[in-house]
């Protein structure tokens, strides 16, 4: 029997992608985080958080592959930025590596939403109703206006040459217009006509 076990756990199903590791942070092997979320608990949520490289071409030496986890030991908040250490991150040259690195965490360790809020990654894929039950698509992203977001919705009847205000409904996710969010049904029902 081999005494090389792999102790690493394995990639959770769930994962969602939060964030990107940015820089060094300090001598002793911190990190600076782009969170993709301009509240970022996901990230306080988990101490195991799931690297993948950086998008586009893979590099070219083992050396720049950043491990598959990282053990965080501390994180807070700094300007828009998230600064934490991990036990993987000795010393600033190994932080600096991770330059570029996809930062995931699993959905199962995000904060619990208050009633009323939803994760945007909980809201995409929902079908998107009118109150007299005409589908009108699903959502396949949002905006963040600053004011509030809006739900992107391809129309299901769009000819694939459709201009792209034709292509899609913008709904906004605000009251007014979303009557109900049911995640267990995968449906939203808003006030929204089909000719919109």
């Amino acid at each position: 029997m081999s005494a090389d076990v792999d102790d690493t756990p394995a990639w959770p199903d769930d994962a969602v992608e939060v964030g990107r590791i940015v820089d060094a942070w300090g001598i002793q092997g911190g990190i600076k985080v782009q969170p993709f979320s301009s509240d970022p608990q996901a990230l306080f949520s988990s101490r195991r958080w799931f690297l993948k490289p950086p998008a586009g071409p893979a590099p070219k030496t083992a050396a720049t592959v950043p491990p598959r986890l990282l053990k965080i030991t501390e994180a807070r908040e700094q300007g828009a930025l998230v600064v934490a250490r991990a036990q993987e991150v000795s010393d600033r040259n190994a932080a600096e590596a991770l330059k570029g690195a996809r930062v995931f965490i699993s959905r199962q360790s995000f904060p619990t939403a208050k009633d009323g809020e939803y994760y945007w990654i909980d809201l995409i894929g929902l079908d998107v109703v009118n109150r007299d039950g005409a589908l009108l698509g699903t959502v396949s992203d949002l905006i963040d206006t600053g004011v509030h977001c809006v739900l992107r919705v391809p129309r299901p009847d769009a000819p694939p040459d459709a201009k792209p205000d034709e292509a899609e409904r913008l709904i906004p996710f605000v009251d007014a217009y979303v009557d109900a969010v049911d995640l267990a049904a995968r449906r939203i029902t808003v006030d929204w006509g089909l000719d919109y």
